[in-house]
């Protein structure tokens, strides 16, 4: 059988569903490209502008749930505050309530920068969806929502 006619064996509904992840994957991909060429613009990889991102909006945050928040794995964790820490953009502060309790914040350097860097970013990313309407845009996020939810890992 040739090779460019196997998915052609597939149901209608298979070759869609199959379809659909490529295009999305895809799109992702493309819009994940353009992310991060602005944060490299600032020398920032995603990992730091994640947590620098999620900082500026969240304020002081336990190390833990900056974890969980941005999908960061512990040891991936230590070493991007580690790195945004030698920068001088964030510290560390045990809790007043519970020592074994460390949180995170921007320092003034790393607050200014933010202010400065998360404005531009939000109007690239505008930018890049702006090839569709607005209820074109509505309508997407509704429908990745419901496809988030909904995935299952196969058992």
């Amino acid at each position: 059988m040739d090779a460019n006619n196997r998915v052609n064996i597939y149901e209608p509904d298979i070759q869609r569903a199959l379809k659909l992840f490529v295009v999305l994957s895809r799109a992702s991909r493309s819009m994940m490209d353009v992310a991060q060429y602005d944060m490299k613009r600032h020398n920032l990889n995603p990992s730091e502008f994640a947590v620098l991102e999620l900082l500026f909006h969240k304020g002081p945050t336990p190390i833990q749930q900056i974890g969980n928040k941005i999908l960061l794995a512990s040891g991936t964790m230590t070493y991007v505050i580690d790195k945004l820490a030698g920068k001088g953009l964030i510290v560390r502060q045990a809790s007043e309530q519970d020592r074994r309790v460390i949180h995170v914040q921007l320092t003034e350097a790393g607050e200014a920068l933010m202010e400065q860097v998360f404005p531009e970013h939000a109007q690239v990313i505008q930018d890049t969806v702006n090839t569709l309407s607005v209820e074109e845009q509505t309508t997407l996020i509704d429908l990745l929502k419901k496809l988030g939810k909904n995935s299952a890992f196969p058992s």
